[in-house]
């Protein structure tokens, strides 16, 4: 089970990470509308880093551990 939660949250806690140090390092200052907000970059990281979740073995994943279940 913890396999599975760190095929999940690793890649976006990690997105998210990446999105706030480019914020801290490279982001500007003067109206960049993503680089400008650590908020909004931070979110930014999230989604590339949900991009490199492989869904597909999530799910089937889930669906096969629900499957085991004894009722």
């Amino acid at each position: 089970m913890i396999t599975k939660l760190a095929k999940i949250v690793l890649p976006i806690f990690l997105g998210a990470l990446g999105g706030y140090l480019y914020y801290d390092f490279i982001g500007c200052n003067n109206g960049c509308a993503i680089t400008g907000n650590p908020f909004i970059s931070t979110l930014y990281g999230v989604a590339v880093g949900a991009v490199f979740v492989n869904w597909k073995d999530v799910i089937n994943s889930f669906k096969n551990s629900e499957n085991k279940k004894v009722i």
